[in-house]
């Protein structure tokens, strides 16, 4: 039987010709995937990445809850009108220890990878209270109340210790001491040094400008502070160490 025959043959029996679909796919499939179990490391290596704080990761789950990633996205396509925009395009290994990460497919909002560090505390604090007090063509719904909310504390060593199941190298040290770790990261007054041996580039101070509360408005302010601080790209080599 010829080729042309065999074919005719199989597109004229539906059930022989899903079967050949599925076979295919699965083939072209398993020649994507097969690859990413085998090669040594599929995210680049970076320096200066760590996990996050346990109030900064605390920040992040009340970023997610409120669906800040359906118009904010946290990933700056390598284009340079984004690169002008934005700052230097996200790097993978930025999204290594984010379960799920935020990329984002929607930009309602401008790109958040690089804002940490951008805005004063006190301009998070107010633009997430009354967004158009400071940028009066903002479409965003106000989040007053997570600077009168409590942070519920009780499950972040919980939190830490899921994370490390799926891959964050959180180590024993960091669990045992995420709850002394968190408010210390809230309270101006504690000595910062403790913190950043274990998180490094971590800042300590109050978030929120009430240091009565460890608010949500804390945690979702230091979570904000942090992105895009944590590499040094003046000093990468865009092939050597982006891609090595």
């Amino acid at each position: 039987m010829s080729i042309y025959r065999l074919h005719e043959w199989v597109q004229r029996r539906a059930p022989f010709f899903l079967i050949g679909i599925l076979v295919l796919i699965s083939f072209g499939g398993i020649v994507e995937i097969t690859p990413l179990f085998v090669i040594e490391n599929t995210i680049e290596r970076v320096d200066g990445m760590r996990p996050y704080t346990p109030l900064e990761l605390a920040g992040r789950d009340i970023y997610v809850r409120e669906g800040c990633y359906l118009c904010h996205s946290q990933q700056i396509r390598p284009l340079r009108d984004e690169v002008e925009r934005y700052g230097p395009y996200s790097l993978a290994a930025e999204s290594m220890y984010d379960h799920p990460f935020q990329w984002g497919s929607k930009r309602t909002g401008p790109d958040l990878a690089r804002v940490g560090g951008r805005y004063s505390d006190e301009w998070h604090v107010r633009h997430l209270a009354d967004p158009r007090s400071v940028v009066p063509e903002s479409v965003m719904p106000g989040y007053a109340f997570l600077a009168r909310t409590a942070l519920k504390t009780a499950t972040i060593q919980a939190q830490l210790i899921a994370n490390r199941r799926v891959g964050v190298p959180y180590s024993d040290e960091m669990i045992a001491n995420a709850l002394a770790d968190l408010r210390a990261q809230a309270d101006p007054e504690t000595d910062g040094d403790v913190l950043a041996k274990r998180y490094p580039k971590a800042v300590t101070r109050d978030f929120d400008g009430n240091p009565a509360l460890v608010s949500e408005m804390d945690a979702l302010v230091a979570y904000l502070q942090m992105l895009g601080t944590l590499v040094d790209f003046p000093s990468l080599r865009p092939t050597a160490d982006f891609y090595r």
